[in-house]
């Protein structure tokens, strides 16, 4: 049998009553967490928001460039208006300049998530890392591994076949759980994963195995989400896109950073640097945006808790 504890309830605590509780770890296992995914531009923070509100909340971003300060305009980040009072966390942790790794969320997203269920409230996971997510709720381990910045710049040279050849020689089985045409063509994650396999493993962050996971999946229609996309990028250009990235690198954020970064980032630097037309810049953002939510897709149907549904209009 479990141990249990006593302590004084908040709300009683006037009267001095005790009572005994399962201790809280045994408790969070068992909270309900709430787990909102889909591709990109479906609008999961909307939507994670009126969930919050629902269910008495809070929001645990799970973006790997959220995370970043001054990444807004271009990463779609959640306004303080529309956030319409609901707590949010894991946005606006760390500068650009320095990288965030999974495990930095791992060990960042377990606090919130701990403290969010110590207060009685539902944590809402809401984002489109989906490894971070899964990592989170301890569906898949994260060994804690530096950062390997001569690793890294030897394996950006290489295409994405490239990494996964090596990944295979290096880590069959992660290599395995990589199979997938998302993971094999999703060129930061198998570099990582080759820096991982290279590198020797710090003491693991402990995963809790949460038993009250609820996946809900926003389904949009292909054709729709292309449209959405395209619709956004205009709207994101128009609210100062380009002007936000100039301001970046003013800032001292280096255009091999900025490509680093990804996406809306890694254009906005070639375009800055006058290496691609504004023509060639909307039509490779806009393509590879498309392939991305692609690729989120394809992570996503591999779990089969997840129920999918289409947005209400």
């Amino acid at each position: 049998m479990a141990e249990w504890y006593t302590r004084t309830t908040q709300n009683r605590v006037s009267q001095g009553v005790r009572v005994r509780v399962p201790p809280p770890a045994q408790m969070e296992k068992s909270q309900k967490i709430l787990v909102i995914v889909g591709p990109t531009a479906s609008g999961k923070s909307a939507f994670a928001v009126k969930l919050a509100r629902k269910y008495n909340g809070e929001i645990i971003s799970a973006d790997s460039r959220q995370v970043y300060k001054g990444l807004d305009i271009g990463t779609g980040k959640i306004t303080k208006k529309e956030m319409l009072g609901i707590p949010h966390h894991l946005l606006d942790v760390v500068s650009p300049k320095k990288v965030f790794t999974a495990h930095d969320f791992l060990v960042q997203g377990q606090r919130a998530l701990s403290d969010i269920l110590s207060r009685g409230k539902t944590p809402l996971i809401a984002g489109g890392t989906g490894f971070y997510i899964d990592a989170l709720v301890g569906r898949i381990p994260l060994p804690h591994v530096s950062a390997n910045p001569l690793l890294r710049a030897r394996l950006e040279k290489k295409t994405p076949a490239q990494l996964f050849v090596l990944l295979k020689k290096k880590d069959p089985k992660r290599a395995t759980h990589m199979d997938t045409p998302s993971e094999r063509n999703n060129k930061v994650r198998l570099i990582r994963a080759l820096e991982v396999a290279h590198g020797k493993p710090k003491k693991e962050t402990p995963q809790p195995q949460y038993t009250n996971v609820e996946w809900i999946g926003i389904d949009v229609p292909l054709s729709q989400l292309e449209l959405k996309i395209k619709k956004r990028l205009d709207a994101r250009m128009k609210a100062g896109m380009l002007t936000e990235a100039r301001l970046l690198h003013k800032g001292g954020l280096s255009y091999n950073r900025m490509e680093a970064l990804g996406l809306e980032y890694r254009y906005l630097a070639r375009l800055l640097q006058k290496k691609i037309t504004r023509a060639q810049f909307d039509e490779l953002l806009f393509n590879e945006i498309r392939h991305y939510a692609k690729r989120q897709l394809t992570y996503w149907k591999r779990n089969k808790e997840i129920r999918w549904q289409k947005p209400k209009a």
